[in-house]
Formats: structure tokens, sequence, C-alpha cells
């Protein structure tokens, strides 16, 4: 099961930067979040089996900024929107890991990346969705260090089928070099949701998205959330180019009280259910090995902040 997940991952998340087409109102979108995952044990999955690896723990705590600018913005007859938007997003990671005798992990983790994204409509029934950027991805903040292995690029196309008012659904292809050489991966794109007082969204764009909410007041809103998400490191480890992947699943309580139309402020409590972190070979080859490195199941926190300017 877990190299199963360790594959999704890759296709997931080999910096596939689809970002979401809700600009109706042409705003700028500017979201920014600091979350804390709690100490756990570090842990080897191989042939099946699952071990501790010595006395190695870890915790970290991830600050997290985007904004998506739309560039220009028009609707069809059916309020379908032809969009030209630029985004940019960066994350940094501050891994607290303890007591490890070998190279298995990073302590820092920066990405960097900006996207250019063209939405327009087929028809009444179809959507296209392109983007195409790039981003540097380090295991350290010292820019003097970066080089040409550490920068990303992808161009890709997805078509959306709108199935109903409320649920797309699409496919494409991306194209990145996240093993060293131009590489075609599937992109998948998936937004449903309902509104009102009870409120159920479910989106796969930039990652994995789930939360069932109730409004108990204007100005507050209590979710019940599941989420995926993660950052990636490119690093030269004992003469090979190698790439650290860092994933967490989390789920939990999320209220979040809106100020105006304008801001809202996301609080989450929770768990985080399993996080994949590990240094791999930047090859094809590592998608489908047996052995997988994890932390166990800790406690989860964030803060956030939303605004539409």
């Amino acid at each position: 099961m877990i190299r199963n997940f360790e594959i999704k991952k890759t296709v997931l998340f080999a910096f596939i930067m689809v970002i979401s087409c809700q600009f109706v109102d042409a705003q700028v979108q500017i979201e920014m979040k600091t979350e804390y995952i709690g100490k756990s044990d570090y842990r080897k999955s191989e042939n099946g089996k699952s071990e501790k690896v010595g006395d190695s723990q870890g915790a970290a705590m991830v600050h997290q900024a985007n904004i998506t600018i739309p560039l220009s913005l028009k609707l069809n007859e059916n309020k379908r929107p032809t969009l030209w938007a630029i985004s940019a997003n960066g994350a940094y990671a501050k891994l607290d890991n303890k007591n490890f005798t070998a190279p298995l992990v990073v302590d820092e983790i920066l990405n960097i990346g900006m996207n250019l994204t063209h939405l327009r409509p087929l028809n009444d029934r179809w959507s296209i969705l392109a983007t195409i950027g790039g981003g540097i991805f380090m295991s350290n903040t010292d820019f003097s260090q970066a080089g040409f292995k550490n920068v990303l690029g992808n161009v890709g196309t997805v078509f959306i089928r709108h199935l109903k008012p409320n649920l797309d659904l699409g496919g494409g292809i991306m194209v990145n070099n996240s093993f060293g050489f131009p590489m075609v991966f599937p992109a998948l794109y998936l937004n449903w949701k309902t509104e009102g007082k009870f409120a159920v969204k479910i989106a796969l764009m930039q990652g994995l998205e789930m939360a069932v909410g109730y409004d108990l007041t204007k100005n507050f809103r209590l979710n019940l959330i599941a989420e995926m998400n993660g950052q990636t490191a490119l690093l030269r480890q004992e003469g090979k180019d190698k790439m650290f992947s860092h994933l967490y699943m989390i789920a939990g309580f999320r209220p979040e009280i809106k100020i105006g139309e304008k801001i809202s402020i996301p609080l989450t409590v929770g768990m985080n259910l399993w996080r994949p972190a590990q240094i791999t070979d930047r090859t094809l080859k590592s998608m489908f090995q047996d052995k997988e490195y994890y932390f166990r199941a800790s406690p989860y926190a964030s803060a956030g902040l939303k605004m539409n300017l």
C-alpha cells in the first residue's frame, strides 16, 4: 500500500501546478498559512513490514504563501470565464529532526514557484485549462547555492467537463523535468461544492482538499476537513542527484472567522495522519521502490489568512 501511495504521490505532486479557476469576480487572491506538525517516530516500511528507525523522531513547521492575480477576465452568455492569470507561491518548511545517524531527511525545504494560466470555454459543456511555469526547490535558504539542478519547469493542458453547475471533472497531461529530463504525467482536476448554510467541497487541483462546513453564524463557519499537501527539495548527495519528498495527510476541525466580505481567518486543529519523508534518487526507478520512510501520526495545528482584494 505504501508503494502504491508513493506512485500516486508522484503523480499528484510532481510539480503539477494547476490552479483553481474560481475568479468570476476578477479579484486578487492572497493566502498565507503557518502549520505545525507534532513530533513522532520515524519508521521504515519494506516488503510489507514496518519498523522504527533507531530513536529517530521529527516535527515540522511549515510557512506557506500564495497570490493569484487575474490579468484579464471575460464571461460568456453561460457565465463561463475566459481568463488569464498569474500566480506565485512559496513554502518554507523547517524540520525538527532528532537522533538521525544517517542522511535520510533534510532540515530545511524552500519552494518558490510562478505560473501563468489560461482558461477558456470550448462549448457549453467543456473548458480547457493550460498552464506554464516553474520554480526553485532547495534543501536550504542560501540562494548562492542554487543551480540549474534546483529548477523545475512545467507545462500542461487539462480538459474540464462541466457535469453540473457545481461539479467539474477533468484530465490531461503535464510535462516537467522532475527526474532530470522532460517527462509526461497525467493531470487530474476535480472541483465539486455545494453552497448554503451547510456546504461540502471536494477539490483536486493543487492538492487534495475535502471539507464539510456549517455556518453557525454569518461570520463563523465550522468545517470538518481532510487534506493532503507537501514540499520537495532537490539536492546533491554522494555525488548523485537526489530528491527529498515531504508529504502530510491531515484531518481535523477548522473554525473559519469571516471579517467582512473579503477576509477570513481559518484555524485548524487535528491530526497529521501520515507523513512520508525520504531522500530518493532522482530517477524514474525510485517511484517503484519497496522501501519507504515515514513519520507516524502526530498532532497538527495551523492558522491562516485569506484575502480577496
